[in-house]
């Protein structure tokens, strides 16, 4: 049988179990627009913008641990989807962007869009190549899929010239469907850890990073419990522990608890089970010294390269986390000591003092009870997700999630996430709630996809917190230039009319009592919808007005 190379293309994505694509047409890869025609198994998701594109498949890896796929044009759609490909690397999703290119001839003429694939995509993957010949196509994207879920999952970009697509070539077996290479701990390193840990006095574990699932997040909170140990889990990383767990102490991210960080600080074993340890999670790298850190690390990775990348670690392990996870729990628990009891009971409680929400805020919309609202009327499973912004603080702040990917964020901080992820946790569990948190500034890089969400029968409901101005960037500037605001007041369009204009559900709350209202009534609309909250300039962070800040800063 003769196969033309787009539809090799398609014959490979259905071997490995692709159901969606998220993109937007492009004449480069028309061949294989066209074999999707033949191809029910797998949907094209048209989105309005490639950034937007890899959102949702990075979205889409996170919930599926299988690569999110997005299919771009060369040149500025590429370039468009590059900020989704550098959020898969830094938060080690797995994602396959495929790159429709020039025709082969064409090559070095500076022709209609060329680029230097590899060259701009070299350092934010694990893989960039061009498929020249299309007899390689299975092996070659195959190979895509076993690297992108191997070790430290992450992105890998496939260029695809555009007359290549077009050739036709005999089609022979298909590789089966990959299945992801992970390490396992030796014995010996499981029973090192377990005699590091039954020295310490004030042990704590730091986990986030891939390869979880449902099963090493349950094996996690068993060892948690058999151990007596606090947990806290790193920056967006907040699904790997419920925070109804006795063992859950809080999120190491941005905005952290003060007794948090001391605590991590004054640890002296820190068992990381698969966190990168990077400065969002140690606080800009003041919690632990570089290179050579006083806590014992016990640093537990699924790439070897990561593991003494800025800290020395005691004992290094390459490891999956399922694999982890389960020979930990198999370990017999120590004696603990009633110092290291009382560590663990007083970091909880650290941790239930800093998530009740607090009742102050300077104008008549509280942030801090909205989430208490969310916590009380969210079903367990209900999926959150937000791009960048002084808003979320708030939600890893009050929000506790209850189980594994129920939190789908970006952590190398991008805006514009929230949407378009929202839209992509609907689209592969349209049975549960999916909530989308942005501010008026993030939400403005993508509420075009308002759109797909209609097209394609997404419903997701946007929580708007619009403080008419780019908050994280006034707080910093206010700190540096107290004053001297420069750059970041917004000017917004009509929300509400924008709502409509989509054909979606809009409502407006300028009062803390107003929202379970609003919430419960977009609810029961079964549509898409805007909540618009405002609230007031003051309210920078839930520790931090505007004004305090400005004054400290002089």
């Amino acid at each position: 049988m003769h196969r033309t190379g787009g539809q090799l293309i398609t014959d490979v994505l259905v071997q490995q179990g692709v159901d969606r694509i998220f993109g937007v047409p492009g004449e480069s890869f028309l061949a294989v627009l066209d074999a999707l025609v033949d191809t029910a198994q797998i949907e094209f998701i048209a989105t309005k913008h490639e950034g937007a594109a890899s959102f949702m498949a990075d979205a889409d890896g996170k919930l599926t641990g299988r690569p999110g796929i997005v299919l771009v044009t060369r040149g500025p759609g590429a370039s468009n989807a590059y900020a989704g490909v550098h959020v898969a690397y830094q938060d080690s999703t797995p994602l396959i962007m495929m790159v429709g290119l020039i025709g082969r001839a064409d090559e070095e003429r500076e022709a209609f869009q060329e680029f230097d694939l590899k060259a701009i995509f070299g350092t934010q993957t694990k893989w960039t190549a061009v498929i020249n010949d299309a007899s390689r196509i299975p092996e070659l994207l195959t190979r895509a899929f076993q690297v992108a879920v191997s070790g430290r999952p992450g992105p890998v970009v496939i260029g695809l010239p555009e007359d290549m697509l077009r050739d036709v070539v005999e089609a022979k077996t298909l590789p089966a469907r990959v299945r992801p290479v992970q390490a396992s701990p030796a014995a010996s390193q499981v029973s090192e850890i377990a005699t590091v840990l039954s020295k310490a006095k004030t042990p704590l574990v730091i986990v986030g990073g891939e390869t979880w699932d449902e099963q090493s997040c349950d094996d996690l909170a068993k060892f948690a419990s058999m151990w007596h140990l606090p947990v806290a889990c790193s920056f967006r990383s907040q699904d790997r522990l419920s925070a109804l767990h006795a063992s859950y102490v809080g999120d190491a991210g941005l905005g952290i608890n003060p007794a948090l960080a001391k605590r991590i600080r004054d640890a002296d074993v820190l068992l990381v089970l698969g966190a990168r340890l990077g400065d969002c999670t140690t606080s800009g790298y003041t919690l632990l010294d570089v290179p050579v850190a006083q806590q014992k690390v016990l640093h537990v990775h699924p790439d070897a390269n990561e593991i003494g990348r800025v800290y020395a670690p005691e004992l290094g392990i390459c490891s999956g986390m399922k694999q982890a996870l389960q020979a930990l729990v198999e370990l017999d628990a120590p004696q603990v000591t009633e110092t290291w009891v009382e560590w663990a009971q007083v970091a909880r409680d650290d941790y239930l003092k800093w998530s009740t929400p607090n009742k102050t805020s300077h104008g008549p919309v509280n942030l801090a009870a909205v989430m208490e609202y969310l916590n009380e009327n969210l079903p367990d499973d209900a999926i959150l997700t937000n791009g960048a912004g002084n808003y979320t603080v708030w939600v890893h702040r009050f929000y506790k999630h209850r189980r594994y990917r129920t939190q789908v964020a970006p952590t190398s901080g991008t805006m514009g996430y929230g949407l378009p992820a929202a839209i992509a946790a609907s689209l592969r569990h349209p049975d549960r709630l999916s909530i989308c948190f942005a501010g008026d500034g993030c939400f403005q890089m993508t509420l075009q996809e308002l759109a797909t969400a209609q097209q394609f029968g997404a419903r997701v409901i946007v929580i708007l917190v619009n403080n008419g101005m780019y908050g994280t960037i006034r707080m910093h500037q206010e700190k540096t230039y107290p004053g001297r605001v420069s750059g970041t007041d917004i000017v917004n369009p009509d929300f509400g009319k924008l709502a409509e204009a989509y054909g979606i559900f809009t409502s407006k709350v300028e009062k803390t009592d107003q929202f379970s209202a609003a919430f419960d009534a977009v609810v029961a609309s079964g549509k898409s919808g805007i909540i618009e909250v405002i609230t007031d300039p003051e309210d920078l962070t839930p520790r931090f007005s505007l004004s305090e800040l400005r004054a400290s800063a002089k």
